[in-house]
């Protein structure tokens, strides 16, 4: 951890770090000893705050009895609801904020990049977006772009806004090559949903209706915040 960091500095040019987060769970060592050297780095100055990624609640749990915990990353959009069960309340309990990724679902909820373009377009490999899968899913966007329309917006805005109506502690984050998309998507998060507005986007996609893992079966087992 301690190497990763002195890399990590040296790279961007900078004295320290605001938030240092390990990307996923190391099997093979204990969240206590991962967060004990962060915890070490913000004594010497290094490091700031400490973060977590895809981890569960009970992980999330013992890494702030060591050092207190500022943010957690993980994915939470319409059709990746996991953490409203344990991982969510958990956070709350324990004053942690969330950066939301995977807003989009990897563009499946964009109904213009819903359907994988090629080989050269990895997504193929996710579950969500193969065979049958796909298929249902794609009735879920025409659906959210059905409810996008009457409201003129794009289903995209729609799928951002409401993460951003989950809590003032959730943050989406945006990713995006192109200005347009980036515009689009600030669009959304500004956009403010009334009851009426998230009943008919909770009709158009239910909890639990997407089909198919957001990972393969190898990658879901080796997630913390899966288990």
């Amino acid at each position: 951890m301690k190497t990763s960091l002195a890399y990590s500095l040296q790279r961007l040019g900078t004295d320290y770090i605001d938030l240092y987060q390990p990307a996923r769970l190391d099997p093979g060592v204990p969240i206590e000893e991962t967060i004990g050297a962060i915890g070490e780095m913000i004594d010497a100055g290094y490091v700031r705050y400490v973060g977590l990624s895809e981890m569960g609640a009970d992980t999330i749990r013992r890494a702030a009895a060591v050092r207190p915990v500022t943010g957690l990353q993980i994915e939470y959009s319409l059709v990746s609801r996991g953490i409203e069960d344990r991982i969510l309340p958990t956070v709350r309990e324990l004053g942690i904020g969330v950066t939301a990724y995977g807003v989009l679902s990897r563009g499946l909820l964009n109904p213009a990049t819903a359907r994988p373009g090629g080989p050269g377009d990895g997504r193929g490999r996710f579950p969500r977006f193969r065979g049958e899968n796909l298929e249902r899913n794609l009735a879920l966007v025409s659906a959210l772009d059905a409810v996008a329309a009457q409201r003129g917006v794009t289903a995209a805005q729609l799928a951002f806004a409401w993460v951003c109506s989950r809590g003032s502690d959730i943050v989406p984050l945006i990713g995006t090559k192109r200005r347009d998309r980036l515009a689009e998507a600030i669009a959304g998060v500004e956009l403010e949903l009334k009851p009426d507005d998230l009943a008919a986007i909770e009709a158009a996609v239910p909890v639990g209706a997407v089909a198919g893992d957001r990972y393969d079966k190898h990658q879901m087992a080796a997630l913390d915040s899966e288990r």
